[in-house]
């Protein structure tokens, strides 16, 4: 299988693409969209400064984000480096690739949204993961973080993986077991 190719469309909901609510305190606001509210970014986009990263790179020092990068027919969780360029790198068929293209940052908020504990593509009993995507058959696509050498990454998990995929080094690696997947809070 050939790595999908960068598309323009927007699949996913943007923060800026979420109608608001009328100014009526009787109007109850729109439900969060079930893959959260997006920041959509590109190659060339200035990134945003205001955001607090929970990760960092091997050097401990450059901050690592979470998002979704859009292919034509698909969409993929990814990690999100602004140290580099591009920005964007995608977990896919053994290695680890630059992204050229759309893709959306997702902003974490430990209001809603929370890590929870997993192995072998599971998704814990009564929770409902953030959706990050989807793969060109459909099947869905998750957050999820692992750790390898020591660096927490983000990346994708979903049933169909059976594990939490994550580019690191140049690579794709797969972790089976007590990895993390987002959800939303109850």
């Amino acid at each position: 299988m050939e790595f999908p190719q960068a598309h323009s469309q927007e699949p996913m909901m943007a923060k800026d693409q979420r109608s608001s609510p009328a100014h009526n305190v009787n109007v109850a606001p729109p439900p969060i969209p079930s893959s959260g509210y997006r920041i959509p970014l590109a190659e060339n986009s200035a990134f945003p400064t205001d955001l607090r990263p929970l990760f960092f790179d091997a050097d401990g020092v450059s901050p690592v984000f979470m998002g979704s990068a859009i292919f034509p027919d698909s969409v993929h969780p990814c990690k999100i480096v602004p140290a580099l360029d591009p920005k964007c790198m995608v977990p896919y068929g053994g290695r680890e690739h630059h992204h050229h293209g759309r893709y959306d940052l997702l902003p974490l908020d430990s209001n809603t949204m929370e890590f929870v504990r997993t192995s072998h593509g599971q998704i814990p009993h009564g929770r409902r993961p953030v959706e990050g995507g989807y793969e060109e058959n459909g099947s869905k696509l998750y957050h999820g973080i692992a750790t390898v050498n020591g660096v927490q990454v983000p990346g994708k998990t979903g049933l169909h993986l059976g594990g939490c995929n994550v580019s690191f080094a140049g690579g794709e690696h797969v972790i089976h077991e007590n990895y993390d997947i987002l959800c939303w809070k109850f």
